[in-house]
């Protein structure tokens, strides 16, 4: 059984830096595009920057040019990393994933989401 599992988050600083992570166990096969998307309380989850299998990234224009999104397939692993972080960074910061996974002779098609982590910039 796969898991995916977030890492991370916690109070940020304006200014300042944080970096997420994910990470999924178990059986995998061919990881495809992995993605970040947060949420702010009371409105709705929107995308924050992605990433393809052949490293292509794409970012909302809110985060673009101080975040970075990168992946180590080795580890089946994505990353965030927040730099000069905005007040307007607070939110709730989602990870997810395309795989598959070898299932009773095929290879079954998964979408994770992580458990969601809390990202808070403040002074």
């Amino acid at each position: 059984q796969v898991q995916w599992v977030e890492f991370g988050g916690g109070l940020g600083q304006p200014g300042g830096s944080l970096r997420l992570s994910c990470e999924a166990s178990g059986p995998t096969f061919r990881i495809g595009v992995m993605r970040w998307d947060r949420q702010v309380p009371g409105k709705e989850r929107e995308l924050g920057a992605e990433i393809s299998s052949t490293g292509t990234a794409n970012f909302d224009d809110s985060v673009k040019d101080r975040f970075t999104i990168s992946r180590d397939d080795a580890k089946n692993s994505v990353y965030l990393q927040m730099d000069s972080l905005k007040s307007e960074d607070t939110a709730e910061y989602y990870c997810y994933v395309d795989l598959k996974t070898p299932t009773q002779g095929y290879y079954k098609r998964l979408e994770l989401w992580g458990q969601g982590t809390l990202v808070t910039v403040s002074s």
